[in-house]
């Protein structure tokens, strides 16, 4: 049984509560906030004095080893709301005070849930916790404490700062070598690392969670442009682009000020607010409305590459991963009720294409229902769930279910790709909406010549372009496919009497459109050579006497090493071809 999910939460969740027995018996002062099972292991966050030093973490590690030798038994016990607060006040944890309170909503008593509250024992050690939990600490066999961190309480930049210690545990030591080895190849692939490394991009402290293109970097996030423009044609999309700020009423009239306030950057204009646009659609609904459309225009299918930029707080920036700039490959269309479901698999159908040209072919999809802060009809969300589960069924595709995560406006399918580590990252996603064009009025005329009311889908494929550039960075461990890659080849010449032959070929493949370099420094060749390793470049060609003199070039290749001498010409027509997407 242990290899299931239930089990594996409760081995974590246990190995969470003996760091925190742990901490506490090392350093006593410290309080506790929360420790919870994650996807790869578990996390507790610590109020501190001073962060967690390495050589803290290795003491707190050896503790746990003690705590889990003396094979200490997990009793669960409860309180009412008033004996929780007393007890967790007797323990002088404040953090654990503030959970309680929040559920127990004192300062409305007529809300307040009848609850008892639970908790945990093992030996000295209590912490408020609804478990799952092993019987024993002994049941631990295996884990590591891999990392520490900053978060802030509850993810509130305005509340204390605390340390996070990250750990994992799995039933067996070869389980847990595996995961080890895993987080190692991932930092190795980091995107951030990569992207210094290959001079792809930058992060300035005068722009947070704005990324820096360097000229590299804009040639992969260009092409990665010019790949969904002409899949995009083949689909039949139409492109847009609308402003980035508009006026306050129009994201009153969309609802996102209602739901989304807290992420929008607002400025003041004429002594009128204008918004930062945090997503493309009501920008996207002003241009449907710009003139009349017909069904025989149906289904209206119109991106957007739009540059966007929300309201993240600080310590949730990552990278490419989370940002407050971003561009978002968006589209919305626009079609009768009747073509709902089909374009749904369209939409599906188009996605898989598009991810197959990055090696992404593993992917899992799940359906998110309404939340509980939604707008429209049960009617509505009732026509556009269905839709969507039904298009899934229909094409073989298996799903699951996420209740009430769904967009404030309608139900949604997210697409879970598994990059070569095996981590799941949610890149595409496709919204129903029946909300926004009654919200917006659309209209379109229908076979009867009279008004009616279209519906619609939102859609990403890649979500954020700058994001699916991390997650791909991570996933080929930065080496692009060489249709996508900044710089294809790299010219090396062995001495300066090479160089004027260099140039020449230089000069041959920029003509034929290949995007190379010549690395003519007074440098031994090796190290040339471990330099275009290093910046992932996929071939070079070296040159010396013998190749001058042949005419020919000398190829090293990523797949096959040293591939001895070969025509130019030769390469430059295939290179062409492979360069084509």
């Amino acid at each position: 049984m242990h290899n299931q999910d239930h089990d594996l939460n409760a081995l974590r969740h246990t190995t969470a509560h003996v760091l925190a027995q742990a901490v506490k018996r090392l350093y006593p002062s410290v309080k506790l906030a929360i420790g919870p099972a994650i996807a790869d292991g578990f996390y507790y966050d610590f109020d501190t004095d001073k962060p967690f030093t390495p050589e803290d973490v290795a003491a707190i590690e050896k503790e746990m080893k003690k705590i889990i030798k003396e094979n200490l038994p997990l009793e669960a016990f409860s309180h009412d709301g008033a004996g929780a607060l007393a007890y967790v006040d007797e323990q002088g944890e404040p953090y654990k005070r503030e959970l309680i309170e929040d559920l127990l909503n004192p300062a409305d008593p007529a809300k307040t849930p009848a609850v008892d509250f639970s908790f945990y024992k093992q030996g000295e050690f209590v912490d408020l916790c609804a478990g799952p939990h092993l019987d024993k600490t002994g049941r631990i066999k295996a884990f590591r404490l891999t990392s520490t961190a900053g978060a802030y309480w509850r993810g509130d930049e305005k509340r204390p700062m605390l340390s996070r210690i990250y750990g994992t545990a799995f039933f067996t030591k070869e389980e847990l070598a595996a995961h080890l080895e895993r987080i190692e190849e991932a930092k190795k692939r980091d995107h951030r690392k990569l992207g210094r490394e290959m001079k792809l991009f930058a992060f300035m402290e005068d722009a947070p969670g704005m990324p820096f293109y360097l000229p590299k970097g804009l040639i992969l996030k260009n092409r990665l442009v010019e790949y969904w423009r002409k899949v995009h044609r083949k689909y039949n999309y139409q492109e847009i682009q609308t402003p980035q700020i508009m006026m306050s009423k129009l994201w009153d009239r969309s609802g996102h000020t209602d739901y989304y306030m807290d992420g929008m950057f607002s400025s003041v204009i004429d002594d009128t607010t204008y918004f930062v646009k945090p997503m493309n659609c009501p920008g996207g609904m002003l241009a449907y409305n710009s003139e009349l459309h017909s069904y025989k225009e149906f289904p209206l299918r119109v991106a957007e590459l739009g540059l966007i930029h929300r309201n993240e707080l600080s310590g949730a920036l990552h990278g490419l991963m989370r940002l407050r700039q971003f561009t978002q490959d968006d589209a919305h269309i626009y079609m009768m009720e009747s073509q709902l479901k089909d374009e749904i698999k369209a939409v599906i159908r188009l996605y898989e294409d598009m991810y197959a040209a990055f090696g992404l072919e593993d992917f899992s999809f799940e359906l998110s229902t309404r939340p509980e802060k939604s707008i429209g009809s049960d009617e509505g969300w009732e026509k556009a769930t269905t839709a969507l589960r039904e298009a899934l069924e229909e094409m073989n595709r298996p799903y699951v279910i996420n209740e009430g995560d769904g967009a404030f406006y309608g139900p949604k399918i997210d697409f879970q790709i598994r990059d070569s580590l095996g981590r799941s990252w949610q890149c595409g996603t496709i919204q129903c909406d029946m909300q926004l064009p009654e919200r917006f009025d659309l209209t379109y005329i229908g076979p009867d010549s009279a008004k009616h009311r279209p519906v619609m889908i939102h859609r990403t494929c890649f979500g954020s372009l700058d994001r699916f550039l991390g997650v791909l960075t991570e996933h080929c461990a930065g080496w692009f496919p060489f249709w996508l890659t900044p710089v294809q080849t790299v010219i090396i010449p062995i001495s300066e009497r090479h160089h004027e032959a260099a140039r020449k070929v230089l000069e041959q493949l920029e003509a034929a459109g290949i995007r190379a370099e010549l690395d003519d420094r007074s440098e031994k060749m090796g190290f040339k050579i471990r330099e275009a390793q290093l910046q992932k470049i996929p071939r070079m060609l070296v040159l010396g006497d013998k190749e001058v003199e042949e005419n020919k070039v000398s190829l090293r290749s990523r797949e096959n090493g040293d591939e001895g001498a070969r025509d130019l010409a030769t390469l430059i027509e295939k290179w062409k071809k492979e360069s084509d997407f």
